[in-house]
């Protein structure tokens, strides 16, 4: 048996503890929260263990793995006392806000020969590990152009002050929503040599962005980026991904991967020249406990056979993870180069008018519709 212990027993935290205590190779031996409340409650219902200091919990608890899912700027000094004892960390994303922190752990995390994991659950849903295989198998070609998208009503009218409503903390759209997609671009893509046109929009949010649009710049392909967390129009969140190739398309959601391939495309067992459907039921296996999704068990099932098989290397290790919060953070510097221009030239602008020859043209063919 794998001994886990928990970090942060917030949305996420409670959704791991769920999932990881129903796991027919792990032992709980350790949950940690400031809440003495919450504590009371699942030591009251649970009957685990319960701890007020994460120092305290890994000295007497001595679990062979630790889950992080506290806000993002608690990550560094708990992860960090994980991999001292040489403690497996599965932490939740993004993964640190200091990019060179985040390389640092890694490096740290290899040293250890740990195995470590990030919490980008989108990697284990059925459909977006399809484009990763069909991107392998060359089935669309050299990708040339992409689009990352995400969407959900999450910010909908003046919210309060939480550590999701400031960017020093870890909050706003570009950590909490567009790091999904962001990172299935550098999955699917690597790491991109730049970006450019960064936007981070304040909606209904004073201090922290609820959308997010940029252009990441590649050696042959350009990507666009876009995300926004006050979309009404959405039940929940949305992430979705479109690749063109030079032999074809992939378009792809939680729900079904759609692809489109050339006569000229190397055509993968399963798929034909043409438009192609497949469902994540299809693709997907079904785990040994549901809740939320089968990708949230899927995640923590592949964290646990990892340790079990010493493969420190693995889907959403640290170095995977450091990758994105590179980009999160070009995006941020970008935007604030991008914005300042932007806000000067609004200040200058009056009404615009249309030069002389422009407008009386206008004037013309209104007359013409009208009569």
């Amino acid at each position: 048996m794998i001994k886990v212990a928990v970090v942060g027993l917030g949305k996420m935290g409670l959704s791991h503890l769920s999932m990881i205590n129903a796991h027919p190779e792990v032992q709980v031996v350790g949950i940690c929260d400031a809440t003495g409340y919450m504590l009371d409650i699942l030591t009251k219902y649970t009957g685990l263990p319960t701890f007020k200091d994460l120092t305290r919990m890994l000295d007497e608890a001595q679990p062979d793995a630790l889950i992080v899912a506290t806000p993002t700027h608690l990550h560094s000094g708990m992860v960090r006392e994980a991999l001292r004892r040489k403690i497996h960390v599965f932490c939740e994303k993004p993964f640190m806000l200091d990019p060179a922190e985040s390389v640092e752990l890694a490096d740290l995390a290899r040293a250890a020969g740990v195995v470590t994991q990030v919490g980008y659950h989108n990697r284990f849903v059925g459909t977006f590990s399809e484009v990763q295989r069909l991107l392998e198998l060359g089935a669309i070609g050299t990708v040339s152009t992409a689009l990352a998208e995400a969407y959900g009503p999450v910010v909908l009218k003046e919210a309060g002050t939480t550590w999701r409503s400031r960017r020093a903390t870890g909050g706003g759209c570009l950590y909490d929503y567009a790091a999904h997609p962001l990172n299935l671009l550098t999955w699917y893509l690597g790491a991109p040599e730049g970006v450019s046109g960064s936007r981070l929009t304040n909606i209904f949010s004073k201090d922290i962005d609820d959308a997010v649009a940029t252009t990441l710049h590649y050696p042959h392909a350009t990507a666009q980026l876009i995300a926004n967390w006050s979309d009404e129009s959405q039940r929940k969140m949305t992430t979705q991904i479109t690749l063109w190739g030079t032999h074809g398309r992939i378009h792809a959601d939680r729900q079904e991967i759609q692809v489109y391939l050339r006569d000229t495309a190397p055509t993968p067992e399963g798929y034909h020249a043409g438009w192609n459907v497949k469902y994540t039921t299809e693709l997907t296996e079904a785990p040994w406990f549901y809740l939320r999704g089968e990708e949230y068990s899927s995640q923590l099932d592949a964290f646990i056979h990892r340790i079990k098989d010493s493969a420190a290397d693995g889907q959403n290790d640290f170095t995977s993870a450091a990758i994105t919060d590179e980009c999160i953070a070009m995006i941020i510097e970008d935007a604030g180069r991008t914005e300042a221009p932007l806000r000067a030239a609004s200040a200058r602008l009056t009404t615009p008018r249309l030069p002389d020859r422009a407008r009386n043209a206008w004037r013309v063919l209104r007359g013409k519709v009208a009569r």
